[in-house]
């Protein structure tokens, strides 16, 4: 977006800047922002994360504010999207809003993922009120109530975060097509530490072609934030009051699944788990990761796909420890940005990251050859949810999903394998994980849970029923050339009989 000329300032009020308890760390982080720079004014922004959407490209010389439109990257600090429109408000002199619309449902979206999420926003909001920066929730599809707010708020410029997947990508366009003809809107990708259009222009094949793209670009891209600062341009209006507990009358989501225990909500407590990874877990990462039994992992994947925590932020600090923990830090890079961006390439580029017809030729074909073999065991939807199958380390990997909203990357896998061949068909496999991933895991509906190969969170359940990224296993009965995998294979890997013994049937839900 650019400047326009002769337009009117606004008035600059002094606010002083309001008290906030931080910890040791935070402040550490804080003041590692403020060494980039001041505010986002003063520092060199990369302005190849920024795509304009819109044709109007000149911000409106009557505007009266600039509007970040809060998607997928539900954060303050650490968020390139958040930071480019306070980038325009500041040199615009005018008053910053930001606004999220709340949807009533979200594929198979349950109350779990919704307070985790509601909760995380009322952090953001509460944040916001301390840097005089309007936080909206808005009811209902963007669609529908956006553009009336824009109009209404004589809003300049609409900025918004970005997502691969297909329904928060007709979000955009749908907006983009009701708003005024004279607003720019732009997006950002501020989930991304390699924005995804610049990563690659085209689908990458595996790990192996996009990795040597990341790691070139990563010097340009891994930077440290600068601060989202007190905005000096205040609102002729306050944002209305939010009734965060009226906003669950207005979902019509499944209220059966419960929320965890184990995750609190909020960019906050996500910054406490990557403190506790680095303390307690890092040093084993490298060794003991694919053992579902030790605790070697981040845990996240739940902060990192609701946009709580940047994944740029986590490698910075994970980063500063590669001295003590190289081979541990390298396997955390491989897996938090290569794998990562290679799900969201896959997912940006291929319309069908959610449908067989999504994997590549040679898998549709040797899946379509053994499509009729005779499978060992059958099972229902209902089954396989409840976890009641002949497999003890199935049904137990199942229930740690049920009960935990996550499940070990290693037993992904196994556990999307298993589905391929206790099911009629690829395509009710993949109907049925994708069902089951997107219910109950905190970090469903997101690229790595359809194509990702990352310990961090969800496998991808196309990339393991159908072999994406992976190919040349000897021909085998149901999976043809596809990757198979067994329980005797599990028992050589890790005490499986101490993992089935967490889960007992009898803790089910």
């Amino acid at each position: 977006m650019r400047r326009a000329r002769g337009k009117r300032k606004a008035a600059v009020t002094e606010v002083p800047r309001v008290a906030r308890r931080r910890t040791e760390g935070e402040e550490a982080m804080q003041e590692a922002r403020r060494r980039a720079a001041p505010s986002v004014r003063e520092f060199k922004y990369n302005k190849k994360r920024v795509r304009l959407v819109s044709q109007a490209s000149d911000l409106k010389d009557d505007a009266r504010c600039i509007l970040y439109w809060m998607c997928r990257d539900q954060r303050v600090q650490d968020n390139w999207a958040f930071l480019y429109a306070q980038r325009l408000a500041l040199k615009q002199e005018l008053p910053l809003h930001v606004c999220f619309c709340l949807v009533p449902k979200f594929l198979e979206a349950t109350i779990r993922h919704y307070r985790f999420m509601l909760r995380g926003l009322q952090e953001v909001a509460e944040e916001c009120a301390e840097l005089n920066i309007p936080f909206h929730l808005l009811l209902g599809y963007a669609k529908d109530v956006l553009p009336t707010f824009v109009v209404e708020h004589g809003v300049g410029g609409l900025v918004t975060d970005f997502s691969p997947l297909r329904l928060p990508r007709q979000w955009v366009e749908d907006v983009k097509e009701r708003l005024p003809e004279d607003v720019p809107f732009a997006q950002v990708d501020a989930h991304n530490i390699v924005p995804c259009w610049v990563a690659s222009p085209k689908q990458e094949y595996s790990a192996r072609t996009i990795r040597g793209k990341i790691h070139a670009q990563l010097p340009e891209f891994l930077t440290e934030f600068p601060p989202v600062v007190p905005h000096p341009h205040l609102p002729s209006c306050p944002a209305e009051p939010i009734a965060w507990e009226a906003c669950y009358s207005s979902l019509q989501v499944d209220h059966t699944v419960k929320e965890v225990e184990w995750a609190t909500p909020g960019t906050a407590a996500g910054m406490a788990v990557l403190k506790s990874f680095i303390a307690e877990r890092l040093k084993s990462f490298s060794t003991h990761r694919n053992d579902p039994n030790k605790a070697a992992l981040s845990n996240l994947s739940p902060w990192l796909h609701f946009g709580q925590v940047s994944t740029q932020r986590a490698i910075l600090e994970v980063q500063k420890h590669r001295r003590n923990y190289k081979d541990s830090v390298d396997a955390f890079v491989e897996e938090a940005v290569v794998r990562r961006e290679l799900a969201e390439n896959f997912c940006y580029y291929n319309e069908n990251y959610d449908s067989v017809q999504g994997a590549y030729d040679w898998a549709q074909t040797t899946l379509k050859l053994h499509a009729k073999d005779k499978r060992p065991y059958l099972y229902s939807l209902q089954e396989l949810e409840q976890g009641t199958t002949h497999d003890p380390l199935w049904n137990a990997a199942q229930l740690q999903m049920v009960q935990e909203g996550k499940m070990h990357g290693f037993l992904r896998m196994y556990w999307a394998k298993k589905i391929l061949e206790w099911t009629r068909s690829p395509e009710e496999a993949l109907q049925f994980a994708i069902y089951l991933n997107d219910r109950y895991e905190l970090d469903g509906r997101d690229p790595n849970g359809y194509v990702g190969k990352c310990r961090m969170g969800a496998r991808g359940c196309l990339w393991s029923i159908c072999g994406i990224h992976d190919q040349g296993w000897a021909e085998r009965p149901i999976f043809g050339k596809i990757r198979y995998m067994n329980y005797a294979g599990c028992k050589r890997k890790f005490d499986v009989d101490q993992f089935e013994r967490r889960y007992a049937p009898t803790h089910s839900q």
